[in-house]
């Protein structure tokens, strides 16, 4: 599988990287077929969040044998200085290490909570005292609103930014889906980039789901070659994938097949996405 440099971090990451979300609801041996699954394959980047159920308590057993083969991202959705500290050292403890080669301000789609995270008293200072004392290595943000993360990048040299890119965002761009700014400026400022959503098709359009993930997702072989090559035509690092593991299969195979699209085989992906919902507001 192609590895990619994770911009100034210099960590060269899969272009697929382990999507933690995937273990919240499964049992332990579910969770290490997946794990040896993505390792079989080439994935040396994981991304897990306490937010993910059980995800990190499943990765554990692996992270304590194996982290120095692993690159190893985990997010805190605390804002304070204090409980980021909590969740961090809680972090640590589940998933069985003793650093963070990452460590993420999840979620942050407001100003508001910008402002928050990044002000005395906020969640920066406890990341920022954590990297002194060798237990992350790196920090990032991640969010869904382009503006907001852009805002970001100009106040704090932050080292990676998560956000969702895929074509049919592309399709229907707004303030939510129009990350070409995003894009440039990372860029510009050699942040390491992580794509997700990236096979995503639009809203359940009924209340039975067929896979874990809250959105319906591209499943057939063809469609995820398309939707992961448009993402990964766009200059980003890595993409993590989909929160349910029986996708991955197609999503590795497409990943190791990769090839970059032109400007006219691009233009075609996002017109044929037309046809479907954002999973984001239109407006």
């Amino acid at each position: 599988m192609e590895q990619r440099r994770l911009g100034k971090t210099q960590h060269m990451s899969s272009v697929l990287t382990f999507g933690g979300a995937a273990l919240g609801q499964v049992s332990q041996t579910e969770a290490d077929t997946a794990i040896e699954l993505a390792i079989e394959h080439g994935v040396n980047h994981f991304d897990v969040a306490p937010t993910y159920g059980e995800a990190e308590v499943r990765l554990g057993p692996w992270m304590e044998k194996h982290h120095n083969e692993i690159f190893l991202g985990c997010k805190t959705t605390e804002r304070s200085k204090a409980r980021a500290s909590e969740s961090l050292q809680r972090s640590l403890e589940r998933l069985r290490v003793d650093r963070f080669d990452l460590f993420q301000f999840h979620g942050v789609n407001d100003l508001e909570t910008l402002n928050a995270v990044l002000s005395p008293g906020g969640a920066l200072e406890a990341v920022l005292e954590a990297k002194e004392q060798g237990l992350v290595k790196y920090i990032g943000i991640t969010g869904h609103r382009p503006f907001v993360q852009v805002e970001a990048l100009n106040r704090f040299p932050f080292d990676t930014v998560l956000f969702p890119l895929n074509r049919v965002l592309a399709a229907r761009r707004n303030d939510y889906s129009d990350f070409s700014i995003l894009l440039d400026q990372a860029k510009q400022k050699d942040v390491g980039m992580l794509a997700i959503k990236a096979i995503t098709k639009r809203p359940w359009q009924s209340p039975n789901h067929n896979y874990r993930t809250w959105y319906e997702p591209f499943d057939s072989q063809a469609e995820i070659d398309k939707s992961l090559w448009y993402v990964l035509s766009q200059g980003v690092t890595t993409a993590p994938m989909a929160s349910d593991a029986s996708l991955w299969p197609m999503l590795l195979d497409a990943a190791e097949r990769f090839q970059p699209m032109n400007a006219e085989e691009q233009a075609v992906a996002v017109t044929e996405a037309r046809r479907y919902q954002s999973i984001f507001p239109t407006a």
